[in-house]
């Protein structure tokens, strides 16, 4: 990739292959909070939190933008769980329709969250590891008439395997189930386009591949759905009218901002939009081309029974997964060559963003390769 796009980011003295964790730091973030947050702090003006507000409405905005959705429907979250708890609060069985179907291999926090819907009387319905995700006849077996939400992870952390969500959406739709999608290991790498799509819930996070930093979490709920859910994690901001000030009269807020609660947090968001609209600039297809030029330029180059993730012949998020038979030795000589990357129990997980070259590929499959 060329200059003009690695100068985005602060410089690093490794290669950074861990985007599906934290992600680098824009070199602009600093004067992004410096601006957006703490000039008005310093200003010691009344009209501090008006500021602050835009700043916010500067994050869904940018988020709008990214997403090709409308601003309203974004409501700031502190992480994916979060946002996902709001929604299953507010959530009732229907007659028989008293199951949430989702993944083994969805991430344990979005489990822990579901799970929670038991003591609202519902029952979860497991798809095993063995499944085939990537089959929408696997989904559409599963969503009967007893289902009342599905819960689709876009990218699986595990394996980088990318779950058909709009044709899993489209059979949910028909069959009146409502669709929550956990976009936080897609988004900022898989280009997303909720018009297409058509959830009703989505969540997600900043702190990945959109290199936003930590705390910026977020909902959005389809319009049409926004009026169906009635949070009980309530706050101010949840209000119709925030500075009415009348103990005795709550009503929830029209938008998504009614998922929002009490005082909210600002600087996490000034930091992310800077970082959304550094990524939608620099295109989500770009981004998405370059790591999976990246990625097939290190798969080629391996044993393929070592590699855990889906080939490019199938739909597969930002992240390689390879387990070489000598994994220990391997780990050992990546990070003697200043490789930064993670493991899990199925393999070495490496996951090159726009920052990343060829030529740091090539020497991350050295290291792979080495007996």
């Amino acid at each position: 990739m060329s200059n003009r796009a690695t100068d985005l980011f602060e410089p690093a003295d490794s290669i950074y292959l861990l985007s599906h964790s934290i992600g680098r730091m824009p070199s602009s973030a600093n004067m992004a909070l410096q601006e957006g947050f703490f000039s008005h702090w310093q200003s010691n003006g009344e009209d501090i939190w008006d500021h602050w507000l835009q700043a916010v409405d500067e994050f869904r905005a940018a988020l709008a933008a990214l997403f090709n959705a409308s601003a309203a429907s974004f409501c700031p979250q502190s992480n994916l769980s979060s946002g996902l708890t709001k929604v299953v609060q507010s959530l009732q069985p229907e007659g028989t329709k008293r199951k949430i179907l989702m993944s083994e291999a969805d991430f344990p926090s979005a489990g822990f969250v579901l799970q929670q819907a038991e003591k609202l009387g519902f029952e979860l319905v497991i798809l095993p590891n063995s499944a085939d995700l990537q089959d929408p006849e696997v989904w559409r077996e599963a969503m009967n008439d007893e289902v009342h939400s599905v819960f689709i992870t876009h990218v699986h952390y595990r394996t980088s395997v990318r779950t058909p969500v709009a044709e899993i959406c489209r059979v949910a739709r028909e069959r009146g189930i409502m669709s929550m999608v956990d976009v936080a290991q897609s988004t900022g790498v898989v280009p997303i386009d909720l018009t297409e799509w058509q959830p009703d819930v989505v969540v997600g996070s900043c702190i990945k591949w959109l290199c936003g930093g930590p705390g910026a979490g977020f909902l959005w709920v389809a319009p049409q759905r926004i009026k169906q859910l009635q949070p009980a994690d309530v706050g101010w901001f949840s209000h119709q009218n925030p500075f009415e000030f009348d103990i005795h009269h709550f009503a929830y807020a029209d938008d998504s901002a009614r998922f929002w609660g009490g005082t909210p947090s600002v600087m996490p968001y000034v930091v992310a939009a800077n970082s959304v609209r550094l990524l939608h600039g620099v295109g989500i297809d770009t981004v998405q081309q370059h790591n999976q030029s990246l990625l097939e330029r290190l798969a080629v180059s391996l044993d393929p029974s070592t590699i855990v993730s889906p080939p490019a012949s199938r739909p597969r998020g930002g992240t390689l997964v390879v387990n070489p038979s000598q994994r220990e030795a391997a780990e050992q000589r990546l990070r003697e060559a200043g490789v930064q990357f993670d493991a899990r129990a199925l393999g070495i997980r490496l996951s090159p963003h726009i920052y990343n070259s060829e030529a740091e590929i090539d020497l991350v499959a050295d290291c792979l390769k080495s007996t």
